[in-house]
């Protein structure tokens, strides 16, 4: 099989998901680049297709025959009734369906019969409502993986990636929790995961946690203790790896095309610039799982549900960095397969 083949998940079902996935499998090049496995409900994919007022064939598939799958085809699920999908509205359904769907993406991937999952937008507050019990899903993804490794949400613009020492904490946190081993995995993370989208030898720029980079230690001495002492581990283990640099600057030279990603201290400190430079094109993918996953970076937009006004090109974005990600993975489990044979 020379195309990876993909696993799509509709995402919540009261927001534009549906109808984003209809649209990006009639975009074209989508289905000439990956064998395409749709999982969740029939109605689901039929409610999207005529929120898009676009064809997509169902070719519901035998599980038993998804090895040979090729082209299009459905994987068909049970786990929402129509009468329970409210458009524009949290619902525990709509959050219930959300994590089924997921879960038998996973379970397709990690047995090999998928090389990567795309999903459509979910909602968090419903997925808590339906048992999420997990800050935000790739934390729930690597727990229900059994994944114990070091993972964290990675932040993509066309060729930009960020990945982040911190999270989802308070700003107050932030230069509690920074430390230079957070920093090193942060940088192997993005470091690792262009190497598996086709960037042999990533540049990688650390932005600074004070203003003008602590200007000698005038405002704080995180750089010289804890970010500059990471930046050399980084640069000795013959990673292309410069910084701190200040955090009003970086993204200039990320924007100029100098490095291929940046590594932030905080959450906005990089979604702020991903969002502003193209928003329509944001790609969040789930650094550092065992499988390649990726999904639009914006939400479910409850407020033009079904109203055909959804941009398809963030998802059109995911899918492309999908797909080379998923060829390195599938190429590096028949290469490990083949070593125990």
């Amino acid at each position: 099989m020379s195309k990876p083949r993909i696993a799509i998940v509709p995402g919540d079902p009261s927001g534009i998901g549906p109808e984003l996935i209809a649209k990006l499998l009639n975009d074209e090049g989508v289905l000439e680049a990956a064998n395409v496995l749709l999982v969740g409900d029939r109605h689901l994919w039929e409610q999207g297709a005529a929120q898009a007022g676009q064809e997509v064939p169902l070719n519901t598939l035998d599980p038993r025959a998804i090895p040979i799958q090729t082209g299009l085809a459905h994987l068909n699920m049970q786990t929402i009734d129509p009468s329970e999908i409210s458009i524009g509205e949290v619902t525990v359904a709509g959050g219930t369906t959300s994590l089924r769907c997921l879960e038998k993406a996973l379970d397709l991937a990690q047995a090999g019969l998928v090389d990567g999952v795309l999903f459509g937008p979910f909602n968090k507050a419903a997925m808590t409502a339906a048992g999420l019990n997990a800050e935000d899903e790739h934390k729930y993804m690597a727990r229900y993986l059994g994944f114990a490794g070091y993972h964290s949400e990675i932040n993509v613009l066309d060729d930009l990636m960020t990945t982040r020492v911190t999270s989802h904490i308070g700003l107050k946190d932030v230069a509690a929790n920074i430390s230079q081993e957070g920093i090193l995995r942060a940088v192997n993370l993005a470091n690792d995961t262009l190497r598996k989208a086709g960037k042999a030898r990533p540049r990688i720029a650390v932005a600074a946690l004070n203003p003008h980079a602590g200007d000698n230690g005038k405002f704080g001495r995180e750089e010289i203790d804890i970010l500059e002492p990471a930046v050399r581990q980084a640069q000795e283990k013959q990673l292309d790896v410069t910084g701190p640099w200040p955090s009003d600057t970086v993204f200039l030279k990320a924007k100029r095309g100098e490095v291929d990603a940046v590594v932030t201290m905080y959450h906005d400190q990089g979604q702020i610039a991903i969002k502003l430079m193209g928003f329509e094109r944001g790609v969040t993918l789930a650094g550092g799982l065992p499988i390649p996953v990726a999904t639009p970076a914006h939400g479910t937009a409850f407020d033009i549900a079904g109203l055909n006004k959804a941009n398809v090109g963030a998802t059109r974005q995911a899918f492309d960095l999908l797909v080379r990600m998923a060829k390195t993975h599938r190429a590096d489990r028949d290469a490990a397969q083949g070593d125990t044979l």
